[in-house]
């Protein structure tokens, strides 16, 4: 069983979990972790890894999930900035220095200087500081839908590539298992040589057969392998450490529900229901700019010193900018123009999301037909040939022509039905991405599959 430690919690999160994956821990950043380590510690697994355990895993550990999670940070360090006053402003000014009076044509005194001691606080008007906060809390909010998407994109891209490993895994068993089915034959062909009874071109013919079955399973590993490290890299592994993979591939598929059961849950997709505050955000970013249309008070309170005379007095004043010329009509249109925009990237998006499912479906549809019909017609039939032929072959009724005809079918059926089984449950895997949700309801969170 895999142990993985807990992350630090921040509280209520600004944008709720999609409910595909809801209850499987992410990375996010501590309160107090004000920078990420440089070379973070990484948990690699060994012996048997689950698909749950992978995908924990990477939500934990992936390190463009953590870029995303920083981001979220960044932008709720924004909102504290946005909420602070300006601060004040001190002046000192000194006056008369170095001035002389000229009276009658001629030199007197040097004039005294005069010391200012000015203490100014710019006053802001229009709301500005309330308008400024709004948009960077609806900034962070985008940020956490980003976060959100990415969350989901890498649960996806973590079930891919552990259907990867486990058909990889699958196909080597597989291979391994027909490999000892043409040894066997080929070992009755000899037999048959040895006998005479049939010519040695056919125990040649067997030899071929045999080498290349191993040439298949000798390259079946190799593709095992590297499916292992594109698995572990999803964790921030560098070269995988755990034996093998855990999973029922050839577990009965999931009815396939009706295209419109599937658009109905569409509105779940994260980069669609992003765009309610993303239309939002826009419209605060309006009343940023409307607000500055409001010129800003300057208040100015402060201290003199008349030396020449050894008095005081105080001083006090005020500012405000004329709008005559710049009532920020360029930033608001800008600003109203960006907000239209919003309405068209969120029906752009709507449409690519639809067209996004439609494939997906097409694919699953497709997988799923093949699967059922190779399960429950072609594998039968083609494991069920081979024998017949195999055992006739043995008994003289069959030439080995007709044995290596039927076994080729047979390796063809089993890589054929395992394909298709790894596409299925990986047109699967994009369908809930794209509906953020398991495919059936009261499935599990991890994938809806197991």
């Amino acid at each position: 069983m895999l142990l993985v430690p807990a992350r630090h919690a921040r509280g209520q999160e600004p944008v709720p979990k999609r409910p595909l994956g809801q209850d499987i821990p992410v990375y996010v950043p501590a309160v107090d972790e004000l920078q990420p380590r440089e070379a973070p510690s990484i948990q690699n697994p060994t012996g048997t890894v689950s698909l749950r355990d992978a995908v924990t895993l990477a939500l934990l550990q992936n390190p463009a999930l953590a870029a995303f999670a920083w981001e979220t940070r960044a932008r709720e360090a924004r909102i504290l900035q946005a909420g602070r006053p300006p601060n004040p402003a001190v002046s000192v000014l000194l006056e008369d220095l170095g001035a002389r009076q000229f009276a009658g044509g001629g030199l007197n005194e040097p004039i005294q200087p005069q010391t200012t001691i000015q203490l100014s606080q710019l006053i802001e008007l229009g709301g500005k500081r309330a308008a400024r906060e709004r948009l960077a809390t609806l900034n962070r909010d985008l940020a956490a839908w980003d976060y959100e998407a990415a969350r989901i994109d890498v649960l996806t891209e973590v079930t891919r590539a552990f259907t990867d490993v486990l058909a990889a895994q699958e196909s080597v068993t597989q291979i391994e298992r027909t490999t000892r089915l043409v040894e066997d034959v080929q070992q009755s062909v000899g037999l048959r040589v040895v006998a005479g009874v049939v010519s040695p071109i056919e125990e040649t013919r067997a030899g071929v057969a045999a080498a290349s079955v191993r040439v298949e399973l000798a390259r079946a590993r190799r593709v095992l392998e590297a499916s292992r490290a594109r698995l572990a890299l999803l964790w921030g592994g560098s070269t995988p450490a755990f034996t093998a993979v855990e999973g029922n591939l050839q577990r009965d598929p999931a009815p396939l529900l009706p295209f419109s059961a599937l658009t109905a849950k569409i509105e779940q997709n994260p980069e669609l229901a992003r765009w309610a505050a993303e239309i939002v955000q826009r419209e605060a970013a309006v009343a940023v700019e409307r607000s500055k249309a409001v010129p800003d008070v300057s208040l100015i309170a402060g201290y003199r010193r008349f030396t020449e005379v050894d008095a005081n007095a105080f001083v006090v004043g005020a500012s405000i900018s004329l709008p005559f010329f710049d009532r920020n009509r360029g930033g608001v249109q800008e600003a109203q123009s960006r907000m239209a925009k919003a309405f068209e990237e969120r029906r752009a998006a709507e449409s690519r999301v639809t067209a996004a499912l439609a494939d997906a479906y097409a694919a699953l549809a497709s997988a799923y037909d093949e699967v059922t019909t190779l399960r429950s017609a072609v594998l039968p039939g083609s494991q069920q040939a081979f024998e017949a032929v195999s055992e006739g072959y043995r008994l003289g009724r069959f030439g080995y022509l007709d044995v290596l005809e039927s076994q080729r079918t047979l390796i063809g059926a089993g890589s054929q039905y395992l394909r298709a089984l790894s596409d299925y449950h990986k047109a699967v895997a994009n369908v809930e991405r794209l509906i953020g949700a398991p495919l059936l309801d009261g499935a599990s969170p991890t994938t809806g599959r197991e």
